[in-house]
């Protein structure tokens, strides 16, 4: 995948995460967080347009910053810092005075990506709950989120939710390595994806899946570029 390619994928799928994000608060009882992300909304439109300006990134980047401030932090977790950093690398790939710098603030974002699965799955297996299935049943028996009653059931299977821990914890493990080739970066890339959109359905984590999937193009890109470097190395 081509550097502009990959640029242009990103906005728009970011673009598109930010304004669903942004909708969520339109219901809210308080003006000026319905004036922050109501503007954020149409810089999110302008993102996903894709008219290569730096405007409307300037724009999300300041009222997501606002947003952080408003609630005191990342109020969603992970994917508010995901989606800062995103927008942060985008900024500096249009700021950025040499193709370089550019390609190396598109390439921070693609390693951020690949540390934030590996580390995942590193404080997992390290942890006696996670390797015994107990962490991830008790996901299901406890958690906050709307699980449904049925779902809640799927802790009374503990062999099922042992596979899927770690499932989840070789997956993320094992990330790294799939950027040896196009293919089994593609596949860990729909795993991962899937893993994210189980998420969304299960437990309501809707904001991950948009906001990581418009993370993947740099991935892409990033192992594009690393094994046209390799094979360009060899060649000389």
């Amino acid at each position: 995948m081509s550097y502009e390619l990959a640029i242009r994928l990103t906005e728009g799928l970011l673009g598109f995460a930010l304004l669903v994000s942004s909708l969520e608060h339109f219901s809210s009882k308080s003006p000026v967080e319905r004036i922050i992300f109501g503007t954020r909304l149409l810089a999110a439109f302008w993102i996903a347009a894709g008219t290569s300006s730096v405007v409307p990134l300037v724009g999300a980047w300041i009222l997501s910053f606002a947003a952080l401030w408003m609630f005191r932090g990342p109020y969603n977790g992970g994917s508010d810092r995901m989606g800062m950093l995103i927008l942060t690398c985008l900024l500096l790939t249009k700021l950025a005075p040499t193709t370089q710098l550019k390609e190396l603030a598109f390439g921070y974002l693609s390693l951020q990506v690949i540390l934030s699965y590996f580390i995942s799955g590193w404080v997992k297996v390290v942890n006696p709950d996670w390797r015994s299935g107990r962490a991830l049943r008790d996901v299901f028996l406890f958690s906050a989120y709307p699980v449904s009653e049925n779902l809640r059931g799927l802790a009374d299977h503990p062999r099922l939710v042992f596979v899927a821990g770690w499932t989840v914890i070789i997956l993320e493990l094992a990330f790294p390595f799939t950027l040896l080739s196009a293919p089994t970066l593609l596949a860990a890339l729909f795993f991962t994806a899937s893993f994210h959109l189980a998420n969304a359905v299960l437990f309501g984590l809707n904001r991950f899946f948009w906001v990581w999937l418009a993370a993947y193009p740099s991935l892409i890109w990033f192992q594009w570029r690393f094994v046209r470097d390799i094979l360009a190395f060899n060649a000389g």
